[in-house]
């Protein structure tokens, strides 16, 4: 869904059965750096940017059967590269740049239900964007990313939100820093893929798991990019798109890992 400087409001979908694509209704309006997560047999994009404006707050939900789009309550902070998690039928939106182009510590939940946005949680130990969440057993970890949207200034704090205490704490980091960063979960573990730093875009993938506390290396991409997208299907993480140099590049990679 969207994308940077080209075909913002596209979106299309992917059927692993028959390795097939076909396009959907389009975006409301081009978006790129969105949050992006699936509940309740629905998408919600979240926050993002519009190009020549800025920062949006801007809720789109997608039915998939309809193959519809509804406009949603807006997000309280509007911000940009963003990262998002769902917990207990809420999506967490977390982190990002705001419209004074900095970064926000911002922890915002959205309840699809009562369409409801809450701001009393805790906010982030480190704010940033481009980085990556996942949630294992009710908790969320925001990792990696980078600072005020500065691909020089990669970080690597791993960061652990409960959301039953309202409360961060510090995690063992990224073994690799990076920004441009996408995380999707599977089997307990959070699985980091590909990002740009050091002016070079990278192919690892590394996972986190909290049970254990510890990283693991996996087999690398076969193409390295920043800017990507991940979902799992099955015992697969799918790794669509995203940029194979730095800066503003494009590709249409789609490529699985089956841990």
């Amino acid at each position: 869904m969207g994308g940077y400087v080209k075909n913002g409001n596209l979106v299309e979908e992917y059927d692993p059965a028959t390795d097939s694509w076909r396009s959907r209704a389009p975006l409301p309006k081009p978006l790129h750096h969105i949050g992006a997560a699936a509940l309740n047999g629905k998408i919600y994009v979240i926050g993002g940017y519009i190009s020549g404006v800025g920062p949006v707050d801007t809720v789109y939900e997608y039915d998939p059967v309809k193959d519809q789009w509804t406009t949603k309550k807006a997000m309280p902070t509007p911000r940009g590269a963003l990262a998002v998690g769902v917990i207990s039928g809420k999506i967490y939106a977390v982190g990002g740049v705001t419209t004074n182009g900095r970064n926000t510590p911002a922890n915002e939940s959205y309840d699809p239900v009562q369409d409801f946005w809450s701001s009393k949680h805790a906010r982030m130990i480190t704010p940033r964007d481009h980085h990556a969440i996942g949630v294992v057993e009710g908790k969320l970890y925001a990792i990696a990313g980078r600072v005020n949207g500065n691909h020089d200034r990669s970080v690597g704090d791993n960061e652990e939100y409960d959301p039953a205490n309202n409360r961060w704490r510090t995690r063992p980091s990224i073994p690799t820093v990076r920004s441009g960063i996408v995380g999707a979960v599977l089997g307990g573990r959070i699985f980091v893929f590909g990002g740009e730093y050091g002016r070079q875009t990278h192919a690892n993938v590394e996972s986190y798991d909290p049970a254990k506390n510890k990283w693991q290396a996996w087999a690398p991409m076969p193409t390295a990019r920043h800017g990507l997208g991940a979902a799992v299907i099955g015992n697969s993480i799918y790794v669509i798109s995203g940029g194979p140099q730095p800066g503003a590049t494009f590709s249409s990679v789609n490529e699985v890992l089956t841990p």
